[in-house]
């Protein structure tokens, strides 16, 4: 996000502060009760997008990680495009190996537990 775009949601969320109050003055509440509750709701759209933003950190479901994770898949996937396909063969025979070895020391510790 650049800070052009920072700048005009603060903006924004000041105006619709702005507004809410005089809606809330204008619905017939005094200027005491207006301001509370408009702060009120602006307080809890702060903690309701704080709450999604830590729940999309603890997840790992924000742009950054999506990025990384695409540009990591793109650099695979060219990396497997320019191998030839003995290469290709002998990864896919590495990997069917490594799936076998493991499969037999999941066996071994399954049998030998008490």
């Amino acid at each position: 996000m650049r800070r052009i775009d920072v700048i005009g949601i603060g903006i924004g969320i000041f105006v619709a502060g702005g507004v809410l109050y005089l809606v809330l003055q204008w619905a017939g509440l005094d200027s005491v009760d207006a301001g509370i509750w408009s702060q009120a709701a602006l307080v809890g759209g702060l903690v309701g997008w704080l709450l999604t933003y830590l729940a999309r950190a603890v997840t790992q479901n924000m742009t950054y990680n999506q990025q990384l994770q695409d540009y990591e898949d793109a650099v695979l996937q060219k990396r497997l495009e320019e191998m030839t396909p003995e290469e290709l063969a002998k990864l896919q025979a590495e990997i069917e190996q490594e799936k076998l070895a493991a499969r037999e020391m999941e066996r071994s510790q399954t049998t030998n537990e008490p």
